[in-house]
C-alpha cells in the first residue's frame, strides 16, 4: 500500500516544528533533515522487520536500517528479548562485565587480525582512537585517507569525507585548525599509483593509511583488483600501519568482514553498527603489540564511561549469534544481488541515466551515465534527479537513504514481496522522470 499524501497538516509536522525549537536543525544528525532531497524530516514512531511507521501511521519499506546496523531487521524478537533481560539486571555499571569478554572473543574468532579489542560508543570515537594509536606506535604524524571515505567527524577526517559532507555540499568543516588538517593527506580511492606517489614524498612521515575496504560513504564503490593488496604492500614497506574502517562492512558482507573477503590483513580494524545489534557501540582492535600501547597497559590514553555498555554488548552478542548460521550471508547476499540485478533491468528499461553499484547487501543507485569507481565519479551524479526519485519512492511507501552518496542496506528481514513492491515503485517513479 502506498504512503498517504504528505501535504495535509499532520502530527509529524507538529513534531518537526517542536524539534526545530530545541534541536539544531530539528535533528541530531544532518542527513536526517532531508535537506538534500526536499521535504521535512521523517518522524518515526515504530518499526518491525523491514517496515517502519511514521508519526502519522504511514508505513514504509525501510532501506536505511539504522544506516546498516540492523542486518536482522527492526525489533528482531531475539535481540529485543536479550536487551530486556539485560535491562532487568542493570543498564550500566562503569565496570567490566563478562558480556564484554564474550563479545570480544566472538570478534576475535571471526576476524583473526584482531588479537585485542577496545570497545567504545561510536564509530567516530573508534576511528579517532585508532589514529591516535597509530601515531603513537609509529611515532609519525601524517595520515593518508581517501577522497569520499568517511571515518566519522573527528577533526583529522573532515576533508573530502563523502557521506554527510557530500550530501550537504561541504568540502571540509570550519573549526578544524589548518595545522591539523595539514596532517591528513587525501588521494582518490582505487588509485594505487597516487598512493605510491604520496609515499615516495612522505614515506618516513606517514603513520597510517585508513580506508573503507569497500567504500560505502560515497555510495557503494568496490575496490579494484590489486588496490587493497597494494595498500598492504606499500604500508609494510614504509613501516606505516594499514587501518581498515569496517564500521559498515564488518559482519555485513560476510562473517569475517571485507578483509576476509578480499584476503588482506590490516594492522588495525574499526568496527561498529552490527556489533551492537542496533545499540550504540563501536570498537577498534588489531595486533596485540599495537593494542598493548593503549592505557592501562600503555601510555596512549582513551576512556569512556559507557564503553562496553552491557545493553549494547548483550544486543551485539545476539546479533552475531543470529548471523553465525552457515547459510546466513549466502542467503542474504544472494537475495540482495538478485534485487540489484532486477533494479539494473528496471533502470535499463526506463531510459534514465543511472547505474547500480552493489557489494553483498549494500546497493547504491547513482544518477550517472558513467561508471563510479571513486569520489570524483560519484560527485558527477545528478543529485536533483536523485532527489526527485527519492520523493517519488517515498510517496509510494519506499524509504531510501535521503542522500545520493549513501548505501541502501538490505536486511535479512526484507522479503520477496518487499523487493517486488520496491521494483514496481521504481518503475513508476522512473516513468515520472524525463529520460536523461
Amino acid at each position: 500500500m502506498a504512503a498517504k499524501s504528505q501535504l495535509n497538516p499532520s502530527r509529524s509536522t507538529e513534531i518537526r516544528k517542536r524539534a526545530e525549537e530545541s534541536l539544531v536543525g530539528g535533528v541530531n544528525s544532518p542527513v536526517r533533515a532531508f535537506q538534500s532531497v526536499g521535504g521535512g524530516a521523517l518522524i518515526v514512531e515504530r518499526a518491525s522487520g523491514s517496515h517502519l511507521w511514521d508519526a502519522d501511521g504511514r508505513e514504509y519499506i525501510d532501506f536505511i536500517g539504522s544506516w546498516g546496523a540492523l542486518i536482522h531487521g527492526h525489533a528482531h524478537p531475539a535481540i529485543v528479548a536479550a536487551i530486556q533481560s539485560q535491562a532487568a539486571l542493570g543498564t550500566s555499571f562503569g565496570a567490566t562485565t563478562e558480556l564484554e569478554v564474550e563479545l570480544a572473543e566472538g570478534i576475535r574468532r571471526a576476524i583473526p587480525s584482531i588479537e585485542k579489542v577496545r570497545f567504545v560508543s561510536s564509530g567516530t570515537e573508534a576511528a579517532m582512537s585508532a589514529i591516535r594509536l597509530a601515531r603513537a606506535f609509529t611515532r609519525r604524524d601524517l595520515i593518508l585517507k581517501f577522497e569520499g571515505c568517511y571515518h566519522g567527524h573527528a577533526d583529522s577526517f573532515l576533508s573530502q569525507a563523502g557521506s554527510g559532507l557530500a550530501t550537504l555540499g561541504i568540502a571540509s568543516s570550519p573549526g578544524v585548525p589548518a595545522t591539523l588538517a595539514a596532517l591528513t593527506l587525501n588521494v582518490p580511492y582505487n588509485d594505487i599509483i597516487a598512493v605510491e606517489k604520496i609515499f615516495a614524498a612522505h614515506s618516513d612521515k606517514i603513520a597510517a593509511v585508513i580506508v573503507e575496504p569497500v567504500a560505502a560513504n560515497m555510495g557503494v564503490v568496490s575496490p579494484r583488483p590489486g588496490f587493497l593488496p597494494g595498500l598492504r604492500q606499500i604500508t609494510e614497506r614504509a613501516g606505516a600501519l594499514l587501518i581498515f574502517d569496517e564500521v559498515i562492512t564488518g559482519f555485513r558482507l560476510c562473517h569475517g568482514g571485507a578483509q576476509s573477503l578480499h584476503s588482506v590483513t590490516p594492522d588495525l580494524t574499526i568496527l561498529g553498527k552490527i556489533i551492537g545489534g542496533g545499540l550504540p557501540v563501536a570498537a577498534y582492535g588489531g595486533r596485540a603489540e599495537i593494542m598493548n600501547q593503549v592505557a592501562p597497559l600503555g601510555a596512549v590514553y582513551q576512556a569512556g564511561t559507557l564503553s562496553g555498555n552491557p545493553l549494547a554488548m548483550r544486543a551485539g552478542l545476539e546479533a552475531l549469534r543470529l548471523a553465525a548460521n552457515p547459510n546466513f550471508y549466502n542467503d542474504l547476499n544472494s537475495r540482495a544481488q538478485n534485487f540489484s540485478e532486477a533494479l539494473r533491468a528496471v533502470v535499463r528499461d526506463s531510459g534514465v541515466a543511472a547505474r547500480v553499484n552493489s557489494a553483498g547487501s549494500l546497493v547504491t543507485l547513482f544518477f550517472s551515465s558513467e561508471p563510479v569507481t571513486n569520489y570524483k565519479d560519484a560527485k558527477k551524479s545528478d543529485t536533483r534527479r536523485f532527489a526527485a526519485f527519492f520523493r517519488a519512492m517515498l510517496e509510494r511507501g519506499i524509504l531510501l537513504p535521503p542522500s545520493q552518496f549513501e548505501a541502501l542496506f538490505i536486511s535479512a528481514a526484507h522479503t520477496d514481496a518487499d523487493f517486488e513492491r520496491t521494483l514496481d515503485a521504481a518503475k513508476e517513479s522512473f516513468a515520472c522522470m524525463a529520460p536523461a
